[in-house]
């Protein structure tokens, strides 16, 4: 059976590029917006609170972070601080939330014997112009602005964190990889990684770099020694080298999440690439990004027995929501039943058959 058309979480004011999940809180952030042309759009980093309501899973805004005439292409998150590419720039934030974000409610302040604000539930409707902050309980800071591109017609398309937190590297429409520690924000490496943009950036445990080009290639860097690189016809022989070109994707660690450019988005087990979910065009326009919920304790509350759940973002404006119903499986103790069932039927047709057996 073909899996429903997903639901719409969120809908922004403005076309969404990117998005992000918290990992030990129910709070998605994503982030977009029309750029410096003067039309009218605007551009903004949008904070939503993720909860359970009646069986499913919904978004409220939080918080509108405006960013003035930059639309924010790329983000990375850690902890309560957000990198964002914002043109040829890294613009480091930092958002507090004034109580606990607890899962399905704002906790108040200690002391405050007062309940959290009012908020709006379920998506955003249709056509919303009017997205200001819906609470005071988020707070946002910049803390530091770093050029990241210095091509002509400059832009930072790729930014991710390590899984410490200390380090951050970027890649934009020069090709040149760059290493900054953080919080310092002082650049230890940089060097030409791709004849073009890099249009992905992906960090190991070990920091080892997965960088993908507009030049059709996928690279794996230690520092800037090239450690393997990544054809499509060496795996696929027949098809061209230049068919296909790397763009993004997501591992949650258990299954990896595509969006495409003609909006389609599936769910593939990690480890075999066997499709379990697929919604052709579900966007019907370019994805733009797509993230998991954290397998935390948190993230498994929001999934509310779902297997799965991928948050995808497209130029559309939209943010939906593709679940990933638990697969029926039997229980081990049943298994390990049948197993031992199994051996005494044989054992019996055994002694059945050649008499004396046992």
């Amino acid at each position: 059976m073909a899996p429903r058309r997903p639901a719409e979480l969120y809908r922004a004011p403005f076309p969404l590029y990117t998005v992000r999940l918290h990992p030990q809180r129910p709070l998605a952030i994503t982030a977009g917006g029309g750029g410096a042309a003067k039309t009218g759009i605007r551009n903004g980093v949008h904070f939503l609170q993720l909860e359970q309501i009646g069986g499913q899973l919904s978004a409220s805004l939080l918080h509108s972070h405006d960013t003035e005439t930059r639309a924010t292409m790329t983000m990375a998150l850690a902890d309560d601080i957000i990198a964002a590419g914002q043109d040829a720039s890294c613009h480091i934030l930092r958002f507090r939330l004034h109580g606990a974000l607890c899962h399905g409610s704002i906790c108040p302040t200690a002391g405050s014997g007062e309940k959290g604000p009012r908020r709006r539930k379920g998506p955003s409707p249709a056509g919303q112009g009017d997205t200001q902050s819906q609470s005071s309980e988020v707070t946002v800071e910049s803390l530091h602005s770093v050029r990241t591109d210095f091509s002509p017609d400059a832009l930072q398309k790729a930014v991710r964190f390590n899984a410490d937190g200390s380090l951050l590297v970027t890649g934009g429409a020069d090709g040149f990889l760059r290493l900054w520690e953080f919080p310092s924000m002082k650049k230890t490496l940089e060097f030409k990684a791709h004849d073009g943009e890099i249009e992905d950036i992906a960090l190991g445990p070990d920091n080892k770099v997965v960088t993908a080009g507009r030049d059709f290639q996928c690279c794996v860097w230690q520092q800037d020694q090239l450690v393997t690189g990544l054809r499509w016809n060496e795996n696929l022989p027949g098809i061209p080298d230049k068919a296909y070109r790397y763009q993004a994707c997501r591992d949650s660690g258990t299954f990896l999440g595509l969006g495409t450019v003609t909006g389609s988005v599936a769910i593939h087990i990690a480890f075999s690439l066997q499709r379990l979910y697929y919604v052709k065009e579900a966007h019907g326009i370019v994805v733009t990004d797509v993230a998991f919920v954290p397998e935390s304790r948190g993230g498994r509350e929001l999934l509310a027995g779902n297997e799965a759940a991928l948050l995808s973002v497209a130029v559309d404006s939209r943010c939906k929501l593709h679940l990933l119903p638990s697969r029926r499986s039997l229980p081990v103790w049943l298994l390990l039943l049948l197993c031992a069932g199994l051996i005494v039927a044989t054992i019996l047709l055994l002694q059945l058959a050649f008499p004396g057996f046992l």
